[in-house]
């Protein structure tokens, strides 16, 4: 039986596609590895991504090295609108993703303040903004960290409420919400999360998220609502259908889902890393989806170094995964969308991502494969690994 990694680098773009200008004209000029490697301050290390063909898609001296055996690379498209985490993972998966709407939460507070009362919710706009206050606890509003309208965040302290009570919360708004995904977040914070309330862009507002502190303590809970999808006609479903041992690792695993499969969220690379080695090498066949999303912070934060340095931390992890790859397993290195730290502003960006295949004992390919249209290509061509129809 094969093993498929498939390892989401978050936000790693590699040049702007067609329409990314359409939000923002300044998007045109994205590109995130290159901008990253341009602002390292020295050619990061980089020979596992070299090896996979990276150098092909981006030619620099520092990815100037001959690719493996049973190696290819290519770009894709994102396949769905805008530049989001959940749309382009659950493309990946092979759902369609095309037809979400954007819509900011201003448009849409009545109904939802509506709809959260009907609950038995206590429900308030703060003043001065289009952010509800539920039960005096949960912050309700726009994802600053996503483009316009992409999204909208349930957002509470864990010392205050449970997460199950913060998920309660957030399924009564996404029962209304015509965004892609909903996110409930549960986090600690010194402070009240009213202080880290603020206003947005494009007439968007709701809790900046880093400035809450979640991100730096601990006990960070996320979970994803996301428009209904048949999640058993997804990769993951139809892989466990077929007997194949599915894990999912890190962000993959707060935003897929896979009633079957082995959840095992993290945020810190070297976890996912160490979790996606673990993964490979448990049984004789699996279907490992991996993300990594510290390259993800480092694109809102817009630091290119750090960025960087992430990279490097990801190619060590790939040169132990790829030591232990026997022919018949194949490995997977995309990204979901872009985030260029370089651009002027900490939003996702429009971007092709690098599809880098790797499946030692197969024939020799072209090396540079043409261009694909949609993420969905990734699920299809997993499947056809894996043996399982699709």
């Amino acid at each position: 039986m094969s093993r498929v990694v498939i390892l989401v680098i978050d936000g790693l773009g590699i040049g702007a596609m067609p329409d990314a200008a359409a939000l923002r004209p300044g998007d045109a000029a994205a590109h995130t590895l290159g901008h990253v490697l341009d602002a390292a301050g020295g050619p990061p290390h980089l020979p596992a991504l070299a090896a996979l063909g990276l150098g092909l898609l981006h030619p620099r001296e520092s990815l100037d090295s001959p690719t493996l055996p049973g190696a290819a690379a290519g770009r894709s498209g994102l396949g769905y609108p805008g530049a989001d985490t959940f749309a382009g993972h659950q493309t990946m998966m092979g759902a369609d993703m095309s037809g979400t709407a954007l819509a900011r939460f201003a448009d849409h507070l009545d109904t939802v303040a509506s709809a959260l009362r009907s609950a038995g919710h206590e429900a308030r706009a703060l003043d001065g903004l289009p952010v509800l206050l539920v039960d005096g606890q949960a912050v309700v509003g726009d994802n600053l960290e996503a483009d316009p309208g992409l999204s909208w965040n349930v957002s509470a302290r864990l010392d205050d409420l449970t997460f199950e009570e913060i998920l309660g919360i957030a399924r009564t708004v996404r029962g209304v919400a015509p965004t892609a995904r909903v996110i409930a977040v549960g986090g600690h914070s010194t402070e009240s999360l009213l202080r880290s309330v603020r206003s947005g862009v494009d007439g968007t507002a709701g809790l900046d998220t880093p400035a809450s502190g979640f991100y730096v303590n601990d006990g960070l809970e996320v979970a994803h609502l996301g428009v209904q999808i048949d999640h058993t006609r997804q990769l993951p479903s139809r892989a466990a259908a077929a007997g194949v041992p599915v894990t999912l690792v890190g962000k993959a695993a707060d935003i897929i889902v896979c009633p079957e499969a082995l959840r095992r969220p993290a945020v810190e690379t070297a976890d996912v890393l160490k979790e996606t080695f673990t993964a490979l090498t448990r049984t004789a066949g699996a279907l490992v989806v991996a993300n990594v999303q510290e390259t993800d912070l480092a694109g809102h934060q817009q630091d290119a170094r750090r960025y960087a340095s992430l990279l490097e931390e990801i190619d060590a992890g790939l040169s132990s995964l790829l030591e232990t790859m026997r022919p018949g397993d194949h490995l997977i290195v995309t990204g979901d969308h872009g985030n260029d730290p370089t651009i002027g502003h900490a939003f996702h960006t429009r971007e092709f991502v690098p599809v880098l295949h790797h499946a030692p004992g197969l024939p020799s390919r072209p090396s540079a494969l043409p261009d694909v249209t949609s993420l969905s290509y990734i699920a299809v061509t997993a499947a056809r690994a894996l043996g399982v129809p699709f």
